[in-house]
């Protein structure tokens, strides 16, 4: 079965011989011209023209009231914990199933990571694990969520959104309003999907969105903030342009800011790639459409969409029966130059994150053992 992937997948991208990587960035539009452009201007640092013009587009797209860009989106994650009010000591529920950015940019904020399962149908938090995490551990003093066990605030709550795939999020934001958590969506990988008619990363609070080069669409490097709310937009633009506060010659810092605003070079990428982005999707849903079609009669399942959704396919994955046949197609695939990875380790697994709190993590697990990646580009 694994020589019959590899060359289904050679078929499907056209290359009988060369190395098929994982996942490219794919430039066809205006993206030398904008990059000229900013050239040109002399302004290819954090002010310019179209850093401001692609958070105007972005908010656009997403129908996000807010967008702020930043210099990746591990950035994008760390201010969206700030500006919510994650304070030193605080605990930000969290999955071991991601990146580690996720999990990272709580403890910049001098926060603790709790990791909670996920479902295996979203690869994303779960609303069942969290409930009933929060009836066994919390209990709330003075309208805040509290850790009974170690004492600590439960101040917010950061699903992600696996490969381009909506957790149960609405679920998920009616779990946090009951307890008094705040909602932040890593919803990273997130650009182009919808769930229920709403763009990933407009549900909660505050969310960050990531343009990394292996992303759907790409700034080089780079990440966005969206949120609905003014005064959290603009406090997160202060604090990443180092609090600079506005004057014709004097250099005036209210607070501890951030060099994490995005350049304008990068911006300029990034609305060249924005205006691609129907044409990228609709390459990757016929790309994962062919996958699917493909696996259906396999013993191997191919991870879909659901109802309700409607997923930018980023990553396309499948579930191996087991980490021994999920180790055997890895090796296969690589060696015969078609690029596929795992899935993440568990945050919980590392060593600097080994002895945080955690709930029962049987679907994490299970999927640690089985998910592999296949080869997701934009095919020309």
């Amino acid at each position: 079965m694994n020589s019959e992937i590899i060359d289904f997948i050679r078929d499907t991208f056209g290359e009988k011989e060369s190395f098929i990587p994982l996942h490219v960035p794919t430039f066809i539009g205006n993206e030398k011209k904008y990059l000229n452009e900013c050239i040109d201007s002399t302004f290819v640092s954090s002010v310019g023209k179209f850093v401001d013009l692609f958070e105007v587009k972005v908010a656009e797209y997403t129908k996000a009231k807010h967008a702020i860009v930043c210099v990746n989106g591990t950035n994008a994650l760390h201010l969206s914990l700030l500006v919510a009010g994650v304070e030193s000591g605080d605990e930000v529920i969290t999955q071991p199933l991601t990146f580690i950015a996720t999990t990272n940019a709580i403890v910049y904020a001098n926060a603790t990571p709790v990791f909670i399962d996920v479902d295996r149908d979203t690869m994303g938090l779960s609303p069942k694990a969290l409930k009933a995490f929060l009836e066994e551990h919390s209990e709330q003093k003075n309208g805040e969520c509290y850790n009974k066990i170690t004492n600590n605030r439960i101040k917010a709550c950061m699903p992600m959104h696996t490969f381009g795939h909506a957790c149960r999020i609405d679920e998920i934001l009616s779990i946090c309003k009951d307890y008094n958590i705040e909602l932040i969506e890593d919803a990273a990988e997130g650009m182009g999907s919808f769930y229920k008619g709403k763009h990933l990363g407009t549900f909660g609070k505050i969310a960050a969105i990531s343009f990394n080069g292996n992303k759907i669409m790409t700034t080089g490097g780079g990440g966005i903030i969206l949120t609905n709310d003014y005064e959290l937009a603009a406090r997160a633009k202060h604090l990443s342009t180092q609090s600079k506060v506005p004057h014709k010659w004097e250099y005036v810092h209210d607070n501890i800011g951030f060099n994490y605003r995005m350049p304008n070079i990068n911006a300029a990428l990034g609305l060249a790639q924005l205006e691609g982005l129907d044409f990228f999707l609709k390459n990757k849903r016929e790309l994962a459409s062919k996958y699917s079609t493909f696996f259906k009669n396999s013993e191997i399942s191919f991870f879909e969409e659901r109802d309700e959704e409607q997923c930018n396919f980023w990553l396309n994955a499948i579930f191996l029966k087991d980490r021994k046949e999920r180790d055997l197609f890895l090796g296969e695939s690589n060696e015969a130059g078609v690029m596929t990875r795992p899935i993440w380790q568990l945050m919980n697994k590392l060593p600097m994150y080994k002895n945080n709190v955690k709930g029962p993590l049987t679907n994490a697990e299970w999927l640690e053992d089985r998910v592999v990646n296949i080869p997701s580009s934009v095919r020309l």
